[in-house]
């Protein structure tokens, strides 16, 4: 998958598990990265109970990569909630 595929799948699929922690986005740059992160840990979850991880810039892999990035986004609130 391109770097540019990546950026798009990221931003979605940041934005969207954003919204369904926080309510709220968390800014463009970050909604890439947590989506990018997202889709990284979606598809080790994935491929870890058999099933394939991001296959590309389709419907398949923004929901990988969404539940990735949701993941990502409860473990980080819980570890920043505890430090505070």
């Amino acid at each position: 998958m391109s770097f540019i595929a990546w950026i798009v799948l990221g931003l979605i699929a940041g934005f969207i598990a954003s919204k369904i922690v926080n309510k709220s986005g968390d800014g463009l740059v970050l909604d890439i990265l947590l989506g990018i992160a997202g889709g990284v840990v979606g598809g080790w979850i994935f491929r870890a109970v058999g099933m394939s991880g991001v296959t590309g810039l389709n419907l398949y892999s923004l929901i990988v990569a969404v539940i990735g990035a949701v993941v990502f986004l409860l473990i980080y609130h819980f570890l920043i909630r505890r430090r505070t």
